[in-house]
């Protein structure tokens, strides 16, 4: 998030604008929270993890009231515009303040998850992905020392692409999750392309959802006691460090592209990118359609996991 907060506030620089950066969310446009940038307000930013305004929940503005607070310190700023980078409840709650207040809004895909429509990838996505197999690679030196099966939990919400494409990274045997749910049938596939001839341990990576590794990990406890079952649960390790190059380059993509379509005059979009090409779609389709994760790469992981 830091790269695209320091494409944003350049960009529009750049153009002759005046940037403010609002700390902590909507908790912070709500009680005034805010700063005016500077070139050198992002400076040395653009390797560092997380981000330098901070985020918070906020239960007050999901309220209309607080949404009208929020609206004040907008006008009270003199604010035109807001870049709203974050996931599907941030851009929730741009689209409701632009439709109660008419104020302008532009939102970056900003979730390790991936999950919103519109967009072929998320600013955070790779950078998650990448930390995801790097933690498999080391597991898997104990499982192989161990003949143990390994469940890793991994986020993503209702989302299965941080699971299923860390699996193939990472060379799983499975993938469980939320678009694919595995039954009693594809448990036993899994366990014997583990257990059969070369392989003397599987790691299988599940998605958070419906009880996570946990579960997975007691029915194998249950149904198939001759197997040495283990769990780990990644967390929110997979949610900090220094972003990848390609997580730098999209977000610098992104925010750049934030200021392009303020000046084009569009309104209450997110930007996103298909077939490496920068996209403007509707916040309203963004976070209400569905996004498809492609089938494609399930049939990949259980070909290559014999």
């Amino acid at each position: 998030m830091n790269a695209a907060i320091r494409a944003v506030t350049r960009a529009a620089i750049y153009e002759g604008w005046r940037v403010f950066g609002i700390y902590r969310g909507w908790e912070g446009l709500i009680m005034g929270d805010i700063k005016e940038f500077t070139s050198s307000s992002v400076s040395n930013t653009i390797q560092r993890g997380g981000t330098i305004l901070k985020t918070a929940r906020s239960e007050e503005f999901r309220t209309p009231e607080g949404r009208a607070k929020a609206a004040e310190n907008i006008k009270k700023f003199g604010l035109d515009a807001l870049v709203v980078i974050g996931g599907n409840g941030s851009l929730t709650g741009a689209q409701l303040l632009a439709r109660e207040h008419d104020i302008c809004v532009i939102g970056l895909p900003g979730t390790i998850d991936n999950d919103l429509y519109g967009t072929d990838s998320t600013i955070g996505y790779d950078t998650a992905l990448n930390t995801i197999m790097e933690c498999v690679d080391k597991i898997r030196d104990t499982a192989n020392s161990h003949d143990r099966i390994f469940f890793v939990e991994v986020m993503g919400r209702d989302a299965g692409f941080l699971t299923q494409n860390s699996a193939i990274a990472s060379g799983a045997e499975a993938a469980i999750i939320p678009e694919d749910q595995t039954d009693i049938d594809q448990l036993a596939t899994f366990i014997g392309r583990g257990i059969r001839k070369s392989k003397n341990s599987s790691i299988v990576l599940v998605s958070e959802k419906d009880g996570g590794a946990m579960h997975y990990a007691e029915r194998v406890r249950q149904e198939y006691p001759e197997y040495n079952v283990k769990v780990s649960i990644l967390g929110h390790l997979q949610r900090g460090g220094s972003p990848t190059a390609y997580d730098r380059i999209l977000a610098s993509r992104l925010g750049v592209a934030s200021i392009e379509a303020l000046k084009e005059g569009q309104r209450n979009i997110m930007v996103g990118i298909k077939n490496d090409q920068i996209v403007y779609v509707p916040i309203s389709r963004a976070i209400k359609m569905d996004k498809p994760i492609d089938k494609e790469l399930i049939n990949v992981l259980n070909t290559l996991s014999i």
